[in-house]
């Protein structure tokens, strides 16, 4: 909210932001909020959450450029598909429903995927670097 912008550096515990959530009988079905418009806000926070200026700018450089321009006040608002499926079936979590399931390591046993691309697949992706085969020495 505007007025935490000036004793946000300072006190940032004591911050509020214009976040809203979407609830229907206890269930959170979506949320969204005023995003960041202000390119010294938006420092302010880099320096809380403990980036220097330096890594600020090289992580997040093209960000902070933007804010130059002067972005308007913006928002959004997302609903958790999965969440409205999970209510509308009963289900007692959203992973019973989830349409692309993913294990703990982050892969896909539908398809199988992370797997590595083909000689073809690298060929035609302009991608021309052979594969690590075990460890590099050097």
């Amino acid at each position: 909210k505007p007025e935490f912008a000036t004793s946000f550096a300072t006190d940032p515990a004591s911050a509020l932001a214009y976040a809203y959530d979407i609830v229907l009988n206890g269930t959170e079905l979506g949320g969204g909020s005023i995003r960041i418009h202000d390119r010294n806000i938006q420092k302010d926070v880099f320096r809380v959450i403990g980036l220097s200026d330096e890594e600020a700018a090289s992580k997040f450089g093209f960000l902070l450029e933007a804010f130059n321009y002067g972005p308007p006040p913006h928002g959004g608002i997302a609903l958790g598909l999965d969440r409205v499926c999970a209510l509308l079936t009963g289900s007692d979590s959203i992973r019973e429903v989830i349409a692309f399931p993913k294990t703990a390591s982050g892969g896909d046993p539908l398809t199988g995927a992370p797997t590595p691309i083909t000689p073809a697949q690298r060929k035609e992706s302009g991608i021309d670097g052979a594969p690590k085969t075990g460890p590099q020495v050097g």
